[in-house]
This record gives structure tokens, C-alpha cells and sequence, in this order.
């Protein structure tokens, strides 16, 4: 085991569900100096765990674990935190409760203060899912949260969104004749179509008409569809997808007793340094509803990933676009906070 877990207790959810025996998988890179102020945040997205962030961890990185102590909270439901394919009955699979954002800041918020006594942040940065849990971190805690640096993210799920994330729970829900009560019976055979559904969202039309995934390996259309994307979701647990399908649903910075849903006022109490990294093909985390977010964070910049690869220029896969993400964090971190 290549991580380490931080139990939890018995949690309260957003929802009033009781959570008996949470806890948060995770894995940390570098040490934690004197100060305790070295410390960056990274959660996960949408279906990834710890490993699929270390792209961006390296020395002579922006994220170097010789200068920083890098802390990797993997989100509730990826099967390695408290998910459906871990969590004993009466909350296995199809019964596990509904988790948001705000739960899974809550609960990294606990890991870092509790176990490791911080107080400051540098840096909270992530991918997708990942980078709407680095914007609730500085709505939630902006006397605490020195940066953020968000790419292919938004600080809510716009209602586009929504639709998409509607449409890969569309197949397992197809597969079990739209009866919740049947849930149980879903195993992972059942998560083939939801991974064709998301290939025509993770990736750009240019991206398709370019024919870019020879660059990956694949000669054809089909078996890269076939590679990639049914290969990668039918690894996944689909109870742990339905629970983070519906996270993702549901999030909103705004969302929680802080804001009661005033998601302006969410975004204009961020005080942190704010590094906005849309994908400028992103088909559904959109450079627009970043440029609208980011005109209410005090201390924001936008800087687009130009970049065919849609949301996918945010996975750690192209090199310039790697490149990218680096460079500005590199220069977010070497910003001088004020106090």
C-alpha cells in the first residue's frame, strides 16, 4: 500500500447521513518544515486516485517535493477514501449517502489540522474535480489558503455540466431498467458505454479531426475508444462512479451553511492568490465559466491552456501542456503574500 489512511470517526454529512467509520486515504511527498508553511494541497478528480496526480509532482517541478510537502487527499468515493466498494452494509455500493464538495474539503480540512497541525496553505491545486475542491478550499477557508490554482475547473457545476455528468450515469441507470432498487446488480461490464459517452466529452473535435491519438498508439478511431476509454472505465467500481457522479452533480462552492447558495459572495470571499487554468477546448468545464468566476475572486488571473486536447490538456498527458501548468505555477508560487 503506497498511501497511508486518516481515520475519521463516525462522520456528519451535508445531508444528515451519519457515516460511520470514514476515512480519507492519502499520500504525501516531501517534509513539512519548521514553519509548517510549505504546504501544498492536491486533491483528486472525478475517478482518479493519488498515483494519477504524481505527473506533476517532481523535483525541479513547480510542485517539488524537496521544497514543499505535497499532501494528496483522495476524494470520497475513488474506492481508496470511504466509497461504496469499501464501506460495510447498511452503506455498501448503491446505499452509500450522498457526499458533496463541501464533506470532502471538511473532511481534508480535519486531515491537514488535525494530523499535521497546519494552519497555513500555500497551494491548493487540482485537475477537474480536483480544481472545484481547490476553489471550495478558498471559499471555506480564506484566512487559511494562501493560493489556488485550479485548471480545467470550475467553482460549480454549471448546468451543461450537469447535463453531461447526467448523461454517463444515463447507461448504468439504462442497464438496471432506470430502477434504483436494482443497483446492486451492476457490476463493472456495466461501465463500457458510460466510458464511450465521456470520450466525446474529454477530448476536442479538433483533438478527433487531428486525429491526435496516434500520437498515443492507436490507429483507429475504434481502438482508441476501445483502449482508452471503455479499458479505463471498466476498471472503475460503478457504485463508486454513481457516488461520484453525484458529487460532481451537485457541487457549487456556494452550496453549504457559508453562502447559503450565494455563489458571488462564495467567490469575492476567496482571498487567495488565483491562478484560473481553463482548457481553451474544454467541452464541459468552459473557459467562459471561468472567465465569469474568476471577475469575482479579488485576486485572480485567467490563463487558458491553449490547447487542442479539450479537458484532457488538465490530465498530464501532452507535453506543452504540461509545461504549461507548470510555468504558472511556478511563477503563483513564487508570488509574495502580503501579512
Amino acid at each position: 500500500m503506497d498511501y497511508e489512511i486518516f481515520d475519521l470517526g463516525d462522520v456528519t454529512l451535508q445531508s444528515g447521513v451519519t457515516l460511520p467509520s470514514a476515512f480519507l486515504a492519502y499520500k504525501t511527498y516531501g517534509k513539512l518544515n519548521e514553519n509548517k508553511d510549505n504546504v501544498i494541497v492536491y486533491p483528486t478528480a472525478f475517478g482518479d486516485q493519488h498515483v494519477q496526480n504524481e505527473w506533476l509532482i517532481g523535483d525541479g517541478m513547480a510542485l517539488n517535493p524537496q521544497k514543499y510537502f505535497i499532501i494528496v487527499p483522495n476524494l470520497l468515493g475513488n474506492g481508496l477514501s470511504s466509497s461504496p466498494s469499501n464501506t460495510p452494509p447498511p452503506f455498501d455500493r448503491a446505499n452509500f449517502p450522498q457526499v458533496t464538495i463541501y464533506d470532502n474539503v471538511k473532511l481534508q480540512y480535519r486531515l491537514v489540522t488535525e494530523k499535521f497541525s497546519i494552519q497555513k496553505i500555500a497551494l491548493v491545486v487540482g485537475w477537474s474535480m480536483g480544481g472545484i475542491q481547490s476553489f471550495q478550499w478558498g471559499a471555506s477557508y480564506p484566512d487559511m489558503v494562501e493560493r489556488i490554482a485550479p485548471f480545467a475547473g470550475t467553482a460549480r457545476t454549471w448546468p451543461h455540466t450537469f447535463v453531461v455528468l447526467d448523461g454517463m450515469k444515463a447507461p448504468l441507470m439504462a442497464a438496471v431498467d432506470f430502477d434504483s432498487s436494482k443497483l446492486h446488480q451492476l457490476t463493472s461490464a456495466d461501465m463500457r458505454p458510460v466510458g464511450r459517452v465521456y470520450a466525446g466529452w474529454g477530448l476536442s473535435q479538433a483533438f478527433y479531426r487531428e486525429e491526435l491519438y496516434r500520437e498515443l498508439g492507436y490507429d483507429s478511431l475504434a481502438d482508441f475508444v476501445a483502449g482508452v476509454w471503455e479499458d479505463s472505465f471498466m476498471k472503475m467500481d460503478p457504485h463508486n462512479v454513481l457516488a461520484m457522479l453525484w458529487t460532481g452533480q451537485f457541487a457549487d462552492i456556494s452550496a453549504n451553511p457559508c453562502y447559503n447558495g450565494d455563489f458571488e459572495a462564495a467567490l469575492k470571499n476567496i482571498k487567495a492568490l488565483a491562478c484560473i487554468m481553463p482548457g481553451s477546448t474544454d467541452l464541459f468545464c468552459t473557459l467562459h465559466d471561468n472567465e465569469y468566476e474568476a471577475k469575482f475572486i479579488p485576486n485572480a488571473v485567467l490563463n487558458p491552456i491553449e490547447s487542442i486536447w479539450g479537458h484532457f490538456a488538465g490530465r498530464g498527458i501532452n507535453s506543452a501542456d504540461n509545461k504549461l501548468i507548470n510555468e504558472n505555477l511556478t511563477r503563483l508560487l513564487a508570488l509574495h503574500i502580503n501579512g
